[in-house]
């Protein structure tokens, strides 16, 4: 749910982005700090998303189609956090750290259904 603010008067294109960045929102069903649980340090999760970004910009995807930063609560904190689509999470996912097996073991099935073989 976002937060709304009043204002007496609304910029109609404010609005229409509004109601876009919405609509983006509600294909964004990962967070970055789900990746927490699978083993990933915060610094780790923070580079991987930063280099995820880049690589979006460069194939002149636009991000904020993939990527959303929010706030989670988190054992009993607030916490930056980034809202993935399903290709923001595999970007992520790419590119954290491969020492991880998490990591590295997504990099093989992408490759493996990528090229259709079996290893």
């Amino acid at each position: 749910m976002e937060l709304l603010i009043y204002k007496r008067e609304y910029d109609v294109a404010d609005s229409v982005q509004n109601f876009m960045n919405f609509y983006y929102a509600t294909n964004m069903k990962h967070l970055a700090s789900d990746l927490l649980d699978k083993g990933l340090s915060p610094v780790q999760i923070s580079d991987a998303v930063s280099a995820a970004i880049k690589v979006v910009n460069s194939s002149g995807i636009e991000a904020h189609k993939h990527f959303m930063p929010v706030f989670s609560g988190l054992n009993e904190g607030i916490v930056q956090d980034c809202k993935l689509s399903h290709l923001g999470y595999g970007l992520v996912l790419m590119n954290a750290n491969s020492n991880l097996s998490v990591v590295s073991e997504f990099q093989v099935d992408v490759l493996r259904n990528y090229l259709k073989v079996d290893f």
